[in-house]
C-alpha cells in the first residue's frame, strides 16, 4: 500500500523555527557531505519479508581514513547497540562513513564498511593502526524479519558507492524501510539551517514514540481523514547525525549535540526507558592528516561567545525537530511481514 506524492513538510505549508534553510533543506548542504542507500523490498521464504536497508553518511569526497573529522557523539538514552563511539568521544575524530541499519544488521554493516575501507586503504592493520567504523542502529522488527538477517556485507559497499551530495531520498528508503514514528510510517529524514556564513544538516533515522505522544497540535493534520496507527508501540529509538561546516573541536560539537535532544522533544519524544536515542555529529572544516608528520597541528575554531554559537544551537534543535517531521511527511504508507502495515501520516496535502 502506498501513498502517492510524499512531501517535505514545508511543501505541506508547516514551517520549523526562523533559522533560513539550506538550499537542499538536507544534510547534503554541508559542503562535501554524501548520503546513500540500499534498500531491501521482498518477500522471504516462509512468509517472512525484508523490509530493512543501510544508510551511510560521507563527512567529506575524499579518503575518510586518511582525511579524519572532528566529531563527537552524546547519548540522550543508551538503549543501543552503536560500535565505534568509545573511540569518537576519545579521540575526537570520525575516520569512517557514518552507517545506519537495522539492530541486528549492525555486525554485516560493520563488515562491509571494513572491507570498503581495507581496500581504500591496503596500509590499515599493516604498516599503520587500525581503524573505528562508525554504525548506529533502530530496531525494524515490527515490519521486517530481523532475524532472518536479510542485510549483507555487500549492501553496505553498496551503499558507500551509492553515495551522492544530491537531496537525499527520504522516508521509507535505506535503514528508514522499516521503521515507525509516533505509531506512523518513519523513517529517514532530513533538515538544513543557514548560519551567518556557515550551514549545519540534520539527517535522522526515527523509528520511536506512541501517537498519544506526538504534538500533533503543532502541526498540520488532515482531520477529515482516519489513519489507523501501529497497533503494538514500543519505546523505539532515533538515531541523528548532524554535520556543520563551523569550524568547532570535539568538545564544540557534543555541546552541539546535545541541542538536537531540544527538536527531538519539541515533537512530543521524552527518551523512553527503552530507546535508544544516539547524535553523532561532525565537522570537516579542520580535517586531521592521518600521516602528518609534525609534532603540533594548528586549527581554527570559533570562540565559544562569539554570538554565532547560539544561533548554531538554535539551528541544531531547529534541524532535528523539521528533520523528524519530515521522515513521517516523506514516508508513505509501508506493508511488511505478516501483514503488518504502518500507514503515512495524514498531514494536510
Amino acid at each position: 500500500m502506498r501513498q502517492k506524492g510524499p512531501q517535505k513538510i514545508r511543501q505541506r505549508g508547516i514551517v520549523i523555527g526562523r533559522l533560513p534553510v539550506g538550499e537542499k533543506n538536507c544534510i547534503t548542504d554541508v559542503l562535501g557531505v554524501q548520503v546513500g542507500h540500499v534498500t531491501l523490498d521482498y518477500p522471504l521464504e516462509e512468509g517472512e519479508y525484508a523490509c530493512t536497508g543501510v544508510t551511510a553518511i560521507l563527512p567529506h569526497e575524499g579518503n575518510l581514513f586518511q582525511q579524519k573529522v572532528v566529531g563527537a557523539s552524546y547519548v540522550l538514552n543508551g538503549f543501543g547497540k552503536t560500535t565505534g563511539l568509545v573511540q569518537v568521544d576519545e579521540l575526537g575524530l570520525i575516520e569512517s562513513p557514518i552507517m545506519l541499519t537495522n539492530t541486528f544488521a549492525v555486525p554485516a554493516v560493520t563488515q562491509g564498511t571494513l572491507e570498503y575501507m581495507l581496500e581504500a586503504n591496503p596500509e590499515i592493520g599493516d604498516t599503520t593502526g587500525t581503524i573505528n567504523i562508525v554504525v548506529g542502529e533502530c530496531n525494524d522488527s515490527r515490519l521486517n524479519s530481523i532475524r532472518k538477517l536479510p542485510i549483507e556485507p555487500k549492501h553496505a559497499r553498496e551503499c558507500i558507492l551509492n553515495a551522492s551530495s544530491k537531496v537525499s531520498a527520504e522516508g521509507a528508503v535505506g535503514a528508514g524501510k522499516g521503521m515507525i514514528c509516533f505509531g506512523y510510517k518513519g523513517g529517514i529524514g532530513s533538515s538544513s539551517r543557514i548560519v551567518g556564513k556557515y550551514s549545519i544538516g540534520c539527517l535522522v533515522l526515527s523509528n520511536f514514540g506512541k501517537s498519544e505522544e506526538f504534538q500533533s497540535e503543532r502541526y498540520k493534520v488532515n482531520e477529515t481523514i482516519s489513519v489507523p496507527t501501529f497497533p503494538k508501540p514500543a519505546d523505539g529509538s532515533i538515531m541523528i547525525v548532524l554535520a556543520t561546516d563551523a569550524p568547532l573541536s570535539s568538545r564544540q560539537l557534543k555541546r552541539l549535540a546535545k541541542r538536537c535532544g531540544i527538536g527531538l522533544s519539541r515533537t512530543g519524544n521524552h527518551f523512553s526507558n527503552g530507546s535508544g536515542d544516539v547524535v553523532i555529529a561532525f565537522s570537516p572544516a579542520n580535517k586531521v592528516e592521518h600521516f602528518a608528520g609534525e609534532s603540533v597541528e594548528t586549527r581554527s575554531q570559533l570562540r565559544d561567545d562569539h554570538p554565532v554559537m547560539n544561533e548554531l544551537f538554535q539551528g541544531a534543535a531547529e534541524v532535528t525537530e523539521e528533520a523528524i517531521l519530515n521522515s513521517l511527511s516523506q514516508a508513505v504508507t509501508t506493508e511488511g511481514r505478516g501483514g503488518n502495515t504502518a500507514y503515512a501520516y495524514p498531514f494536510v496535502n
